[in-house]
């Protein structure tokens, strides 16, 4: 992908920018020339959770996370599309971004609380990271209205994601993107 169409459409998905220290959160679809980023299906409502620093230290679901689930969200460019940003030790995957820090050894450096809070709104961490908020619903600018209101991901999406970062221990290989 273009190194142009990627900050475009980094730039669109962290569009929204936190407002007022709400509680509770999620992201957006974002279409760049056909690209899409897929919503999922309505939530009746978000699960609530407590920031806590830099960390969310409770989970949001009661099952543990996945983690080949959570290597499949973040692989998927249809859900969570990690790898549009983002380097992964995953030899598989052919192509990926160089827009965002690479994601080998994020569990060694961050807790799992650490890296749920990036995952569900980085703008808590950053307020100017371009990350998109995946479990955020409010405070978003330029969302598609068929997909206001919802998350990126689910919460049991968000604790599958939560467990495959925090499998990845290794650092990053030698010469590999940082």
């Amino acid at each position: 992908m273009p190194q142009a169409r990627v900050r475009r459409l980094i730039m669109a998905i962290g569009a929204g920018v936190l407002g007022g220290g709400t509680l509770i959160s999620s992201g957006a679809l974002v279409v760049d020339g056909g690209a899409r980023a897929q919503a999922q299906a309505p939530a009746a409502r978000l699960v609530p959770f407590v920031v806590e620093g830099d960390a969310i230290r409770s989970p949001l679901t009661a099952e543990p996370g996945n983690i080949q689930r959570g290597r499949s969200i973040a692989v998927n460019t249809n859900e969570g599309a990690c790898v549009l940003c983002h380097a992964v030790p995953e030899p598989s995957q052919r192509f990926m971004g160089n827009a965002a820090p690479s994601l080998a050894g994020v569990g060694a450096r961050l807790t799992a609380a650490q890296i749920r809070l990036r995952i569900v709104d980085a703008t808590r961490v950053n307020p100017n990271s371009p990350m998109p908020a995946y479990y955020r619903i409010e405070g978003l600018n330029r969302v598609a209205q068929a997909y206001r209101g919802k998350p990126i991901l689910n919460a049991q999406q968000v604790e599958d994601l939560v467990a495959w970062l925090s499998s990845l221990t290794s650092p990053p290989a030698k010469g590999a993107a940082q």
